[in-house]
C-alpha cells in the first residue's frame, strides 16, 4: 500500500485545517487507516484511527472532541479534520494503513509526513 498526504500547513491557534491521505496499491481497499504524530524532540505518537468499513474510530485523549478522523471508502481516502487547534498540535502527521489500534508497532503501512504547524 502506498500512502500519500496532504493539507498539512501553518494555521493560528483556535483554526483549523483538514489532512489526507490518499491508499492506492493492491492491498488497499477497505484498508484501516489512521493518524500518528511526532513533534521535535518527541516520540511519535498515536492521533486517530478508523476501521476499514469506516464504523469503528479510536482518538488519543488530547485530541477528542476536537479532531475527527473519516474515510470515503470509494476514493480509498481518510480524512483528519482538525478543530480548536493548539500550539502543542504541532508536529509531523503520519497517515497509516494496515493497522486499526494505537500502538505504532502495530502499523503496516506508512506514509510520507505532513508538517502541521499551530501559532500562538
Amino acid at each position: 500500500v502506498q500512502l500519500q498526504a496532504s493539507g498539512g500547513g501553518l494555521v493560528q491557534a483556535g483554526g483549523s485545517l483538514r489532512l489526507s491521505c490518499v491508499a492506492s496499491g493492491r492491498d488497499a481497499y477497505r484498508t484501516p487507516m489512521g493518524w500518528f504524530r511526532q513533534a521535535p524532540g518527541r516520540e511519535r505518537e498515536f492521533v486517530a484511527t478508523i476501521s476499514g468499513n469506516g464504523v469503528g474510530k479510536l482518538y488519543t485523549d488530547s485530541v477528542k472532541g476536537r479532531f475527527t478522523i473519516s474515510r470515503d471508502l470509494v476514493k480509498n481516502t481518510e480524512y483528519l479534520q482538525m478543530n480548536s487547534l493548539k500550539p502543542e498540535d504541532t508536529a509531523v502527521y503520519y497517515c497509516t494503513a494496515g493497522y486499526y489500534g494505537s500502538d505504532s508497532n502495530g502499523v503496516r503501512y506508512w506514509g510520507s509526513g505532513t508538517q502541521v504547524t499551530v501559532s500562538s
